[in-house]
């Protein structure tokens, strides 16, 4: 029990000390991580667990398509991926398709490397201390958050 407990207090932590952009990266790995134990429960038909962990990986899809920042022009392109892999989990849960969700996975895999790459040119840029504060700072992160306005400080920068 005090290990679980001391573990969650780390996790809390490690969420709330963590840039928009880390939190986007926490993000892009929860959602792989409940897309893989989803294929494997499918694999073991075991679709109540299925079910559980491709709710999971739309919630997060949906809240990544949520906050999508309309200012800039990419956001379209952006919400068309988000509609596509809403799509795709969905037929991939009534069907119980490992096949499917492993594109899934794929396609967010490839994403979260992206972000990554992102990341790590932002952080490169010496000459932009703005955009290097955001992904290395988390000071304006607040006790309290919930994932949908972390998300929303991730989006719009704050």
């Amino acid at each position: 029990m005090l290990k679980q407990n001391g573990y969650a207090q780390y996790q809390n932590a490690k969420i709330m000390t963590a840039s928009p952009a880390e939190l986007t990266l926490m993000l892009y790995e929860g959602a792989i991580k409940f897309g893989n134990i989803a294929i494997l429960a499918m694999e073991n038909k075991d679709p109540a667990k299925a079910h559980e962990n491709v709710v999971k990986v739309e919630k997060i899809i949906q809240n990544f398509r949520e906050t999508l920042d309309k200012k800039y022009p990419v956001w379209k392109d952006f919400e068309n991926v988000y509609v596509y892999l809403l799509r795709r989990c969905h037929e991939s849960n009534i069907a119980k398709d490992p096949v499917i969700m492993e594109e899934v996975v794929k396609h967010l895999r490839s994403m979260r490397d992206n972000w990554k790459e992102v990341m790590k040119k932002v952080a490169s840029d010496k000459s932009n201390p703005q955009a290097l504060a955001k992904i290395a700072g988390g000071q304006n992160n607040r006790v309290g958050y919930t994932v949908s306005k972390t998300a929303a400080m991730r989006r719009t920068g704050t």
